[in-house]
């Protein structure tokens, strides 16, 4: 079994959110934030995940508040945010952090697993992108720069797999 599928971060009431629950589906997990010049994405992540929810594809969100600060709310403001406005309905879990000494297991195995340009582990900016197969290995990670609808070729390929 893959070491992805053993993860279990926390959702944003606090509970194990685990990862085992997403065996044989297609993973694509953001650090996204409310405040930056990305924000906008949350459209066309919601976009994918509704295209694609039921082929087996699962978006998932963690607010992080370490680049420019643009992540201040609570776990229950930034939900209430995405959901208002951009009708976010792909899980957004708890607030964490990426890079650093208290990045959570989750993007510590992430970075670990693909790093970035010239091979960069940190990540640099809110939206990086990291895609997940059905075997739970990472497939690919993106920068902030990539638009998540330029993700759409890739994630069909991955679920016909």
């Amino acid at each position: 079994m893959s070491k992805f599928y053993e993860l279990a971060p926390l959702d944003k009431k606090g509970e194990p959110f685990p990862f085992s629950q997403f065996e044989g589906k297609v993973v694509l997990i953001v650090n996204v934030a409310s405040k930056c010049g990305f924000t906008p994405q949350y459209k066309e992540l919601e976009t994918l995940y509704k295209k694609y929810e039921d082929k087996g594809l699962v978006v998932l969100g963690f607010p992080c508040n370490q680049f420019g600060h643009q992540e201040p709310g609570s776990d229950e403001e930034i939900s209430q945010f995405c959901q208002l406005n951009y009708g976010v309905s792909f899980p957004i879990l708890k607030k964490v952090e990426v890079n650093g000494s208290g990045a959570d297991p989750v993007y510590a195995f992430l970075k670990n697993e693909k790093s970035g340009l010239l091979g960069f582990k940190g990540i640099k900016w809110n939206f990086e992108k990291f895609l997940i197969d059905k075997k739970g290995a990472v497939f690919e990670r993106y920068s902030s720069l990539t638009k998540p609808s330029s993700l759409e070729a890739t994630v069909e390929k991955l679920l016909s797999e």
